[in-house]
């Protein structure tokens, strides 16, 4: 019998979106722990350029992409929580979501409540449960807490948009033109400031009647860094989770004494879905706000698989908005 095969995106080398070609690759039986997935919809997301360009290093030659969602075929000994014909969806190691079919761990599949559409699902996974444990489980934030959220109108953007609002929480966003900013603020952030209009340091102060923010959650890295510190209140917690204008530099910690006995953390999704139980409450939670219109998923950009490398690009030169999914 042939061996099945599914085309799956793939890189031998670090590099741009060149670097991506499409493969045929043989699709097996799932092992232990694992499940084997027909997958609908892809999504895209940052950690995907980091691992392509090489900023995160991936064993060479890798497949790429991070979620994912589509119909379970079979399972492994040993999964429980699954079976086949479930909806599933996910955002987990390891890479190999921008594919039409995958064997993969089982742990950090959670099944798909029908209410979700399956574009959804591939946009949400890793953008939603990124919101969840940004305010959830990094540091603790209350209603009427002040948040300042950089790209506010991106994929987690919009979504932390939505999340704060029906938490009671004030955002202030940030994006790179008045569009954008329209686009956040119809989502949920109570201001948002074009960085590329005015200083967004000397804005937030402003608005915080020169107090600064409780928390600054900030995917943008080298270029937002120091006005991002500079933001804080006194006893303020810096949550830096990506870096999408390049790699922060080395820190002197004198600065956070200077600050006002300021904290800074550099959390990762991955660490905290690690534990199949945690995953699967992060998700729960998750849906349970799509469900009650809490958050809506906005996918602005629809791709073909064959169509990866004009997807990164778009989401390298900051012209997407909303969430962006290639379709399988």
């Amino acid at each position: 019998m042939a061996t099945r095969t599914a085309k799956t995106v793939m890189i031998d080398a670090f590099g741009g979106p060149e670097a991506m070609y499409l493969a045929d690759r043989p699709v097996g039986e799932p092992g232990p722990g694992e499940v084997r997935l027909a997958q609908k919809a892809c999504g895209l997301n940052f950690i995907d350029i980091y691992q392509r360009s090489g900023v995160y290093k991936l064993p060479l030659p890798s497949p790429l992409g991070m979620e994912a969602s589509g119909l379970v075929e079979a399972v492994g000994e040993g999964v429980t929580h699954l079976k086949a014909g479930d909806r599933v969806a996910y955002a987990a190691q390891p890479p190999g979501a921008y594919a039409q079919a995958r064997v993969m761990p089982a742990a950090q599949v959670c099944p798909l409540p029908d209410e979700i559409g399956f574009d959804e699902g591939a946009a949400m996974m890793l953008k939603g449960m990124t919101v969840q444990y940004l305010f959830r489980r990094t540091t603790p934030i209350r209603r009427g807490d002040t948040v300042l959220f950089h790209a506010a109108a991106g994929g987690v953007g919009l979504i932390a948009c939505q999340w704060a609002r029906s938490e009671g929480i004030t955002l202030i966003g940030t994006a790179g033109t008045d569009e954008k900013c329209k686009l956040a603020t119809a989502h949920g952030a109570a201001h948002c400031i074009n960085y590329r209009a005015e200083d967004f340091t000397a804005r937030v102060k402003e608005l915080t009647d020169g107090k600064g923010v409780d928390v600054v959650m900030d995917a943008v890295g080298k270029d937002t860094f120091d006005g991002s510190l500079a933001s804080l209140k006194p006893l303020g917690m810096m949550i830096s989770f990506g870096n999408a204008s390049g790699v922060v530099p080395p820190v002197d910690l004198m600065r956070l004494a200077a600050g006002g006995s300021l904290k800074i953390t550099r959390p990762t999704l991955f660490a905290h879905i690690a534990d199949h139980d945690s995953c699967q409450e992060m998700a729960r939670e998750l849906f349970d706000k799509v469900i009650a219109r809490d958050v809506t998923l906005r996918i602005d950009q629809r791709f073909a698989l064959e169509q990866v490398a004009d997807a990164h690009r778009a989401l390298e030169a900051r012209q997407t908005t909303g969430s962006s999914i290639l379709t399988v």
